[in-house]
């Protein structure tokens, strides 16, 4: 809005081709991380007392006694906080992003769509779950199937704009490029290979910071990290002169993502003012759901897909622990008393009932994600 209210001043004017702050995607990113931190402040305690007042609270259980005494003062915090971050997001890139991109309306777009599902699966195990004694909310094959759904259709425009929609003189190569750390040149990729590369990051990064959200401001704490080097990475991808300089694929109009980027990460920074320990308030699936998948959407319009793999270590790790213990206990019998590899997953449990407490855990995990983060734009030179 802001951007285009400023270009048609200028050129009302006769100043449009003047080099204004605003024209830089860089600039409105950093403002991005300002604005959807003022906007959080703002309205996260009024969402807060609505949903106390609802009664919209979350009561953790696990099938394990030890950790549900230890998560008991937890009991009926406020969730659903999501809704928050997401409002924060979009406001911010309403305001500050140019609106038609096609890479933020189909940014929007992912938020809106994995934003509902995590909704529904939260109201569903607030109501319908509470009811019959259980914590059932969507059931994993539907999520999945609206996961990979999201994740068709965005292979298929992203894919097909890109190749499409390329300035004069500028190489479509790099749209079907998976580009490889510490490797100077992309492996090429057909359309069947793209497309099932974006439904496998989408799914997988969606539920990696969902499954990341375990305790007071882990997994916010951990997307404002991702975020940051992801901004930096669009804002090269659109540009000529850095994308040259750094051997990285040219995405033309791609550097607008930088702004949903800054918006994510001051967003994010924003709730864990409130989601910190004690936490007032959790996101749930309606924020770590789309927020996954925003950081994976990223990741792809980039061609990025394995950087996110190193700079979103923390969630790798996450995701990876729950898929050994439950591989390890159905290889040993499956039995109620069978053996485990971690006390529990995701891992961060398994530190928790080890004796670290949760902002030990959670602190040193942020450490763990801001590293990965240096080391990963580090990479970008070290090929």
């Amino acid at each position: 809005m802001f951007y285009h209210l400023f270009y048609w001043l200028a050129k009302q004017y006769g100043k449009e081709g003047v080099g204004y702050a605003y024209k830089s995607e860089l600039f409105r990113a950093t403002l991005a991380i300002l604005a959807a931190f003022i906007v959080v402040r703002f309205i996260a305690p009024r969402v807060i007392r609505l949903l106390v007042r609802l009664k919209i609270g979350d009561v953790p259980e696990f099938d394990h006694a030890k950790l549900n005494e230890l998560t008991r003062d937890k009991k009926n915090t406020p969730t659903m906080g999501g809704v928050i971050i997401l409002t924060a997001i979009l406001l911010t890139t309403l305001l500050l992003a140019k609106l038609d991109n096609f890479y933020v309306l189909m940014g929007i777009f992912c938020l809106l769509w994995l934003g509902l599902l995590g909704a529904a699966d939260d109201y569903l195990k607030l109501t319908a779950g509470r009811r019959s004694g259980t914590r059932t909310g969507v059931k994993t094959y539907e999520k999945l199937l609206f996961q990979i759904g999201l994740g068709l259709i965005l292979a298929y425009f992203v894919y097909h704009y890109g190749r499409q929609n390329v300035p004069p003189g500028v190489d479509t190569a790099p749209y079907k490029q998976l580009m490889v750390p510490f490797y100077k040149h992309g492996l090429q990729l057909s359309l069947l290979a793209f497309t099932i590369i974006t439904v496998v990051v989408i799914t997988g990064t969606s539920n990696a910071v969902n499954l990341t959200d375990g305790m007071d401001g882990l997994a916010s704490g951990c997307v404002a990290l991702v975020a940051f080097p992801f901004m930096l990475l669009a804002w090269v991808a659109g540009s000529d002169h850095w994308a040259s300089f750094l051997l990285l694929p040219r995405i033309p109009l791609g550097g607008e993502l930088a702004v949903m980027c800054g918006a994510t990460a001051g967003a994010c920074m924003g709730f864990l003012w409130y989601n910190c320990y004690p936490a007032q308030v959790f996101m749930g699936d309606t924020g770590s759901l789309p927020l996954g998948g925003l950081i994976g959407y990223v990741a792809i319009v980039t061609r990025q897909e394995l950087m996110l793999l190193l700079v979103g270590g923390v969630f790798v790790v996450e995701a990876v622990s729950v898929i050994l213990q439950v591989g390890y206990f159905k290889a040993t019998g499956g039995q109620p008393n069978g053996k485990r590899l971690f006390r529990m997953a995701p891992i961060h449990h398994h530190f928790h009932l080890g004796g670290c407490s949760e902002t030990q855990t959670v602190v040193r995990f942020w450490l763990l994600s801001a590293m990965l983060a240096a080391f990963a734009l580090a990479t970008l030179k070290l090929r």
